[in-house]
């Protein structure tokens, strides 16, 4: 198994040091769509896909308003799709798509890979349905009709701690769906066991900033209040966190965890760009 780190979708907000502790004080930070690009015996699997081709042409007047506080770059380059495609792989190539969750910066890239399977967990799966009408997901991501593979929320293995932890059928047991609600009503982690060993936890939005993990939790105050302003449940979202930060403590030597938007936490596996 050979695992790739790949930033499917810049954001440059305003608020320098608001959102980027030791940038600007004013100026232009940097965030990140950090995706996963897994090499299995059964083929290759994506965690989370970020923006993808539609959003960054077709639909990129719509993602420009929905991401406007983000302000995205919208560069086809940085699709999953055309990353792979440098990586010498096609998009039939990629047998399993796993999404965090449904939120427009992480199912951006499903329509890329229309012959996936989508594994979901049923709560997001449902709250996508019911929501579609909102203002929350967008139409154009799933219109193609996605090969849903939807798990259940009762029962599930534990893992570290965890309830309801799943491997997910037709892939090896070296990926397993975490349930982290909060940000959405059915907002999961993804896990991925390294050939070393060690389990690498993509936590999605569970957080925002590498700070939040820390024995004594900070995040800049513009990160906090986007992540607020985003949330289903606040106080789910912050139990969330604090489970993860028991995580680390507990077996930190056996995981590694990072978050979707974290341009540090990104940079750390970006060299080498394989794990």
């Amino acid at each position: 198994m050979r695992i790739h780190h790949l930033n499917c979708g810049t954001l440059r907000p305003f608020g320098g040091r608001l959102v980027n502790e030791g940038g600007s004080r004013f100026g232009t930070a940097r965030m990140v769509c950090h995706c996963l690009l897994v090499e299995t015996e059964q083929g290759l699997v994506l965690v989370d896909t970020g923006m993808g081709v539609p959003d960054v042409t077709t639909h990129a007047k719509l993602m420009k308003r929905r991401l406007r506080v983000g302000r995205p770059v919208l560069d086809v380059a940085e699709t999953a799709v055309s990353q792979l495609e440098r990586l010498g792989f096609r998009a039939e190539d990629v047998r399993h798509v796993v999404p965090t969750h449904l939120d427009l910066d992480h199912a951006g890239g499903l329509p890329d890979f229309p012959n996936a399977e989508v594994h979901v967990h049923d709560v997001e799966y449902q709250a996508m349905r019911r929501d579609l009408a909102q203002d929350r997901y967008l139409h154009h991501q799933f219109r193609h009709g996605p090969k849903w593979r939807v798990h259940g929320s009762a029962g599930g293995e534990r893992w570290f701690g965890f309830e309801a932890v799943r491997d997910l059928p037709g892939l090896p047991p070296d990926i397993l769906l975490v349930p982290l609600p909060g940000h959405t009503r059915g907002h999961t982690g993804v896990a991925v066991r390294r050939p070393d060993g060690k389990w690498l936890l993509n936590a999605g939005d569970a957080y925002f900033h590498h700070g939040e993990m820390a024995e004594q939790p900070h995040c800049p105050p513009g990160l906090r209040f986007f992540e607020n302003h985003v949330q289903v449940d606040g106080a789910l979202r912050r139990r969330t966190q604090e489970r993860l930060r028991d995580l680390l403590t507990a077996h930190r030597d056996q995981i590694e965890v990072f978050c979707a938007h974290d341009p540090v936490e990104l940079d750390r596996y970006i060299e080498p760009s394989s794990t």
